[in-house]
């Protein structure tokens, strides 16, 4: 086998946290061997990409996925995501010769995939192995659109003044998905190894159970996982029945290992490096310069912040109105603290316990690497705009028969849409009292007239979000990988907006309550601007771990751990390459 390799890592356009994860693992596996060449292809901007590219890492456009349609960023479009994924089949033989061609043109040695089926089939019909990469796959995703747990939606179909002006919420019939989604599971089969990441579900294509279709993982009155697929999520995954592995078509040689699966540290961004990081007070106070924080607003003994970020979409101003919201919500809640896996499971109207667990405790339970980043490019702020007033509105973008990324939304100017009036005590109701600031991501646009609440401010597009995260006191979100780990890296307290379409959520549920930093706000509560308590109760609940992360940061302690056990992880992929090469190479020298 040549040296050194050339990796092929595809890259699903679907959201942030595949980005950043593909990011962060190519870094380490540059760590470990800086002679490789990796390429990422993917339908997500290049700029997600950038803290890897940086480093030589090699980047193409590609429609490889298609994607789930989300109206706004934690409700899921059922139907039209039915329709996407139906236009990116059509075309599916025609982009997997065309990434076949391309495979043997960069003479790849390997496939790595998060998620995106397309790359797993490729490296198939060239001959070469697949390694997938994720905590969840996408036909658990499609599958779970046919349970029978309705997102409610309470606005008249029509009506412009509807939150999303979203069609009501119906399951799609399993008859009509199965075909579907049996193809994007034998492309899944294709792969030879999974690298299964924290906060993952059942793998379907790799362990014989559980099985599709996914509404029969959960309960599908309370959308809750059931005891039975808690106790396999929590089980090693070198106790699992796996399926045999796909041929590889044609005259290729016979595959040399059996499937396996290596259950994966959390791989996620880490801050800033350098003399001076955010837990520093000279970093803290030149990063909050840069977003335009005023420096009597620095000190994180006398000002708490609250950061507002739903994942690369854009934000959506809260209304006055709670008739307008919509979603079939439960209370707000805190994410149980788990001590066995019986008590695994989503419960939403638990008692909350008495504290976040220390920081420390938290890193010793997680089997998870450090990812060293380089100081992000120097981002020139914008002057403090007015707050976005407007609407975000995802669509179903089709151009040419292209499905659009997951990053691609069409943003209405704010003339077409008409909101409810803000009430007078909106900001008293979004934070809760005068010692917080918000700082606010996705904010495109805004109207020359209206001015933000006190003490908010936004950040600029491209925001090194695990920088922004660490000096949160609490972060407000929609429940996504991205976000999770970053916070619980920076052990920084979550009050999210929960997807209950989107299955993918019940795996980053328990790693919430496995570390104990999550807490759930209502859509209704959300969209209604009564964040106030809530953010209360997550700061106080996560104050002592979020100050013990500060001290340790600023002494630098840990700091590399997370490089340390990457790293270790890239050694793994990249050993399992060599011996499957030299397997096959020393198969043909006894032929011979």
């Amino acid at each position: 086998m040549k040296e050194p390799l050339v990796f092929a890592y595809y890259c699903s356009g679907h959201g942030y946290g595949h980005a950043t994860r593909v990011s962060a693992f190519a870094r380490h596996l540059l760590n470990f061997d800086s002679r490789m060449t990796i390429h990422i292809i993917s339908s997500a901007p290049k700029h997600v990409f950038n803290d890897s590219i940086s480093l030589g890492v090699l980047y193409r456009f590609a429609e490889i996925d298609p994607v789930i349609v989300q109206p706004v960023a934690y409700r899921v479009d059922r139907h039209r995501s039915v329709e996407a994924l139906r236009s990116f089949l059509a075309r599916k033989e025609t982009l997997l010769e065309q990434e076949r061609q391309w495979l043997f043109d960069i003479q790849a040695d390997c496939v790595l995939s998060d998620a995106a089926f397309l790359g797993c089939l490729a490296a198939n019909v060239t001959g070469l192995p697949s390694i997938l990469i994720s905590n969840f796959t996408f036909d658990s995703v499609y599958s779970f659109l046919s349970t029978k747990f309705v997102d409610q939606v309470d606005a008249p179909l029509g009506d412009e003044l509807s939150i999303d002006n979203h069609t009501p919420d119906y399951p799609i019939s399993a008859e009509e998905l199965k075909p579907l989604v049996q193809q994007i599971y034998y492309g899944y089969r294709c792969a030879d190894l999974l690298v299964r990441l924290p906060g993952c579900i059942p793998i379907p294509s790799f362990s014989t159970s559980p099985s599709l279709p996914a509404p029969h993982w959960t309960n599908q009155g309370s959308n809750t996982l059931l005891d039975e697929i808690v106790a396999h999520l929590v089980q090693k995954p070198t106790t699992h029945v796996l399926h045999s592995s796909i041929p590889f078509v044609n005259s290729h040689p016979k595959k040399p290992f059996a499937r396996s699966i290596i259950q994966a540290p959390l791989l996620v961004r880490g801050i800033s490096k350098g003399l001076d990081t955010v837990h520093s007070p000279i970093g803290r106070s030149r990063f909050l310069s840069s977003l335009g924080v005023p420096e009597h607003l620095h000190n994180p003994d006398e000002t708490k912040i609250l950061i507002v970020s739903f994942g690369g979409q854009v934000f959506q101003k809260p209304t006055s109105s709670r008739g307008s919201s919509t979603g079939h919500s439960s209370p707000r809640c805190k994410t149980p603290q788990i001590d066995s896996p019986a008590e695994l499971r989503q419960i939403t109207d638990s008692p909350r316990p008495s504290k976040i667990p220390p920081c420390n405790d938290a890193l010793s339970k997680m089997d998870t690497p450090y990812c060293c980043y380089s100081t992000p490019p120097v981002i020139k702020p914008e002057p403090s705009p007015t707050l976005c007033a407007m609407l975000t509105k995802t669509e179903s973008c089709f151009k040419n028969n292209i499905t659009r990324s997951y990053f691609d939304t069409l943003i209405p100017s704010a003339s077409d849409i008409m909101l409810d009036h803000v009430v007078d005590d909106f900001d008293t109701r979004l934070l809760p009292d005068s010692s917080w600031i918000a700082i606010v991501c996705g904010v495109s646009k805004w109207g020359a007239d209206e001015k933000p609440p006190d003490r908010f401010f936004v950040a600029p597009k491209y925001v090194y979000m695990p920088d922004l995260t660490a000096v949160a006191d609490v972060l407000l979100g929609k429940l996504g990988y991205g976000t999770v780990s970053e916070c619980v890296d920076s052990c920084t307290p979550f009050v999210y907006v929960a997807r209950p379409l989107f299955v993918e959520e019940h795996g980053l549920k328990l790693l919430l309550a496995r570390e104990g930093v999550g807490m759930e706000l209502s859509r209704v509560d959300y969209e209604a601007g009564d964040w106030a308590s809530a953010v209360e109760e997550a700061w106080s609940l996560g104050r002592n771990a979020k100050a013990e992360m500060r001290r340790k940061g600023r002494l630098g302690v840990d700091m590399n751990k997370r490089d340390e056990e990457g790293t270790l992880l890239a050694g793994q992929v990249t050993d399992w390459v060599r011996a499957w090469h030299d397997s096959i190479a020393q198969r043909k020298v006894s032929e011979i």
